[in-house]
């Protein structure tokens, strides 16, 4: 169809408010104008409507920007045994993303050691496979589908043998986002070696303390880059324009480390309130995980996600391994804990648009920024999208069976102005 497209009868989850009742109009992949709905009048020529929608009592909210997911690594493997065609894997997965509110993705890729046992039961972090994986992201543009596929690079810094690969990748332009992690027991996420033996009895079925504590001294043994090289890294990605991020701060030594060295400006999972509050000091922005808010806890028995959101030193939330959840906590901090939907709403999409620096084009509901929008109804009392527009094209439309939607459909056709 040709023209512009108009979305009516919706309620508008502005950077600062809800705008009740308003109609907004896309064209050319941004959006126009955004209005009343009583201002729209009739019989007029300013604007050619080449498709009405109507939003039916809907909210209305930009697409989700989803800053860290290790998703694509389970879609790609979701058995052991089981390797999934990377293409296929990619292309069901974004049907999934795309209905979950996830226009812009930023899969968080884990670049470890060769010699990993993880790396050994994951495919999608083999350094062959990574690459593959890589390209096909960054070809995609070039390809039909649906949401915005980016890379976020996890390099863990004992991968010493993966550091020239790295340095490629960033010379030819496969990153979006690099974060700095080390998963060694001891430190970061696994600080607490008590905590580590229990996650690891849980993950490996059978495992005893004698095992585990051989497994401890194996990994603190592998080398770490040297600082130079790390820092190297950081600054060639810098001058690129690819954004800093830290994995898994747990002190503020580390904390100055990489602000101030490593020009981070991301401080990915703080496993502390209080290095979380020294990192929102330092200027940095946070991120903590959505399946946190939703568990009400951590899965590594880390700080509440929701504690530190209500503390006032989280500004994102990622999908983290659980991509509904982006959606779900939104609205679980408006219902359960008072905070306005606008403002929990930043944390999926102004806080991670401005930490990636995309907010010229992304993050809010405003005139000539990308129409990459999300239309979003309560439906047995949860938040279920029914409609996702990117680059104002309609990529997703749901239809629930035995719904009754709020709406007042004008009937409009041909040409609206705004009076």
């Amino acid at each position: 169809m040709g023209g512009a497209k108009l979305i009516i009868n919706v309620d508008v989850i502005a950077k600062n408010s809800i705008l009740k009742n308003q109609g907004l109009i896309m064209e050319d992949g941004k959006i126009k104008h955004l209005f009343p709905m009583e201002q729209i009048g009739l019989n007029a020529k300013k604007t050619s409507i080449g498709e009405v929608i109507d939003g039916e009592g809907g909210y209305l909210a930009p697409g989700f920007i989803d800053i860290h997911s290790d998703n694509l690594e389970s879609a790609v493997q979701p058995r052991p045994n089981s390797i999934i065609d990377f293409e296929i894997a990619l292309m069901e997965q974004e049907k999934q993303l795309a209905n979950q509110g996830i226009t812009t993705m930023y899969h968080s890729l884990s670049f470890i050691d060769e010699g990993s046992s993880v790396l050994r039961e994951k495919e999608a972090r083999k350094p062959d496979k990574m690459k593959e994986i890589v390209e096909l992201i960054k070809n995609l543009e070039k390809t039909n589908h649906l949401i915005r596929h980016k890379f976020h690079c996890r390099f863990d810094v004992r991968n010493t043998s993966g550091y020239d690969v790295l340095m490629d990748y960033i010379e030819k332009n496969y990153l979006d986002l690099l974060s700095f992690m080390d998963h060694t027991p001891g430190q970061g996420q696994y600080k607490n070696l008590g905590r580590y033996k229990e996650t690891m009895k849980k993950y490996k079925s059978g495992i005893d303390d004698r095992e585990i504590d051989t497994l401890i001294k194996e990994k603190i043994s592998i080398p770490v880059l040297s600082n130079e090289k790390i820092e190297d890294s950081a600054n060639m990605a810098r001058e690129k324009g690819i954004p800093i991020a830290s994995h898994d701060d747990d002190s503020e030594e580390k904390l100055l480390y990489v602000n101030t060295k490593l020009n981070a400006v991301i401080s990915e999972f703080p496993i502390e309130l209080d290095v979380a509050r020294k990192a929102k000091k330092r200027g940095m922005l946070t991120v903590a995980g959505a399946p946190n808010v939703l568990l009400g806890r951590s899965h590594s028995g880390n700080v509440s996600a929701t504690e530190a959101i209500l503390d006032g030193c989280i500004d994102i939330l990622c999908s983290d391994y659980y991509p509904p959840a982006m959606l779900h906590a939104v609205f679980k901090l408006n219902r359960n804990y008072k905070i306005p939907l606008w403002e929990s709403m930043k944390l999926v999409t102004v806080n991670p648009a401005k930490a990636l620096g995309i907010e010229k084009d992304y993050g809010t509901i405003e005139n000539g920024k990308k129409a990459d929008l999300v239309l979003i109804h309560i439906i047995n009392e949860k938040p279920a999208i029914t409609k996702v527009f990117i680059d104002g094209h309609l990529v997703s439309d749901l239809n629930y069976r035995n719904l009754n939607y709020d709406s007042k459909n004008l009937g409009l056709r041909g040409s609206v102005a705004i009076v």
